[in-house]
């Protein structure tokens, strides 16, 4: 009796923080889209054709940085975006005039822009030796004419990371042999601040921070002090710092903690990837979720940014992806009903070798995504999930229920859970071998609502099912088994609710 009156009161007090003020987006907005290798122009169309229409908060965009050309197998494959030239802003996915019409664009329809910045390393050794916006590099000289970086500004002697355990190594040494710079430096922390200060100029609102647990956090320190504010010009408020997130990752048992980078800016946790996918592929109960987040040792939630699975996890880690559709929308649905963290859901294109780059002619210049009737832009080989109907209603909900709680947790003891966020959303899940078939309080008002999941709203009708709210703020909460999705999700937004009683007195 205790120890439950002391998991309500810890599910009841789990309440979201505002993180608008922080990561700059608008307060009816929430969740960043990571639409990896997209073309700018092709971010720029979606912002507002789909991201600002649907309430995404925000885009990660690959590394805008030049890179080497690297050519394997008859393909460029997706890891040359982070093997760096220099810090022109020319790739694959467009010139800087493409840039900043991007975020131009995405701006003004209320989506911010976050760049994914590689300044651990330069590149590794390869036969070829020119960079997206014609750089070359002398790599066996350790020179880098384009930025210009020499010798002098890399860690010496040479070494590869061989021992995670040694946090030294880790941050002095080359990661997977990509020339490891010396961040202690006063001229390549010059380089990177200027870097960094000239995509803020251009109107990103934040930066993801690769490979930082492989850099020293004084010496990120010390670069992030000298980062300009955000420009006004885009729409951001005065004395506005760019919102920071950081590459840091890690499982436990290493020396590495992510705790040494929060002081800085938010973390990407990746054990929610690898929690979640445990729990959604009925490895772990779903009623352990009851104290998800902080209670599972995971980082604290207004600094974690949380995943499912990214650009590296899908390739070279067991978790949830694409591949495993049923189980991935249910893992990801949780992630945005529940308060824990900033979310990011991926966007992907379908690779059978992981090393493939995305969707090209002749392996050199991408293509786009071609858009379907049904919101869907598979074709050309892209995925697209976030243009999923399970997940792009899901961040639909998540911003209806934003300033509330976890309250009304139930549970059957196993792999059936449901929980309201206050008064503003209801999710149930149903992960066992036999039908959720249960009345259960999900704290909204009284009426009827389309569940979000099986279909939309067209009208005055559901194309997919229909709760019934009573005036007790009971349903009755039917997931077969054997349904396409193991979720059901209703909310107060106009997406789901179809009626609603008149507030009294009108």
């Amino acid at each position: 009796m205790y120890l439950t009156l002391l998991i309500g009161l810890f599910v009841l007090g789990q309440v979201t923080c505002d993180h608008h003020s922080r990561t700059h987006q608008l307060p009816d907005r929430s969740t960043i889209v990571h639409l990896f290798e997209w073309k700018w122009k092709d971010i720029a169309d979606e912002c507002e054709r789909f991201l600002a229409p649907m309430g995404y908060g925000g885009v990660q965009i690959s590394p805008p940085s030049e890179n080497l050309i690297i050519h394997k197998d008859g393909q460029r494959p997706w890891y040359e975006r982070y093997q760096v030239m220099s810090y022109k802003l020319k790739t694959r996915s467009g010139d800087e005039e493409q840039f900043l019409d991007m975020t131009r664009r995405c701006n003004a329809v209320g989506v911010r822009i976050y760049a994914d910045v590689v300044v651990n390393h330069m590149t590794g050794d390869n036969p070829e030796h020119v960079g997206t916006a014609g750089s070359e590099a002398d790599f066996s000289e350790h020179s880098y004419p384009g930025v210009p970086y020499t010798r002098e500004h890399f860690h010496h002697p040479y070494c590869g990371i061989g021992n995670y355990n040694n946090a030294t190594e880790v941050r002095d040494c080359e990661l997977v042999g990509l020339k490891d710079l010396n961040q202690t430096k006063e001229y390549v922390r010059d380089k990177i601040v200027e870097f960094f200060n000239h995509l803020i100029n251009l109107g990103v609102a934040g930066l993801r921070v690769d490979a930082a647990k492989h850099m020293w956090p004084q010496d990120l320190s010390e670069i992030y002090k000298r980062l300009d504010n955000l420009n006004t010009e885009f729409g951001f408020p005065p004395n506005a710092p760019p919102y920071i997130y950081q590459e840091v990752i890690y499982y436990g048992n290493e020396p590495i903690k992510p705790d040494e980078y929060t002081k800085l800016g938010d973390v990407t946790e990746f054990r929610v990837g690898t929690e979640l996918t445990r729990v959604f592929r009925g490895q772990n109960a779903l009623k352990w979720l009851v104290n998800w987040g902080e209670g599972w040792g995971l980082s604290p939630s207004d600094t974690a940014l949380t995943f499912v699975d990214n650009h590296d996890t899908q390739r070279d880690s067991d978790v949830l992806t694409f591949r495993e559709h049923r189980a991935y929308k249910g893992a990801i649905a949780f992630m945005l009903a529940h308060p824990y963290g900033e979310p990011r859901v991926m966007s992907s294109y379908y690779f059978s070798n992981k090393e493939r780059g995305p969707p090209s002619d002749n392996q050199e210049n991408i293509i786009s995504p071609i858009i379907n009737y049904d919101n869907t832009c598979a074709g050309n080989g892209w995925l697209c999930e976030h243009r999923w109907r399970q997940i792009y209603q899901m961040v639909a909900f998540r911003n209806q229920v934003r300033g509330t709680g976890v309250e009304n947790w139930w549970d059957n003891g196993h792999n059936q859970i449901a929980f309201s966020r206050g008064d503003k959303g209801f999710i149930a899940f149903n992960l066992d071998d036999k039908d959720l078939n249960q009345t259960l309080k999900t704290g909204l008002p009284a009426g009827r609502y389309c569940d979000i999941i099986t279909g939309t709203r067209k009208g005055d009708k559901c194309t997919g099912s229909t709760v019934t709210v009573q005036e007790d703020g009971k349903a009755d909460i039917l997931i077969p088994d054997n349904s396409e999705d193991m979720h059901l999700a209703i909310h107060v937004g106009p997406q789901s609710a179809l009626s609603r009683p008149a507030p009294e007195g009108k």
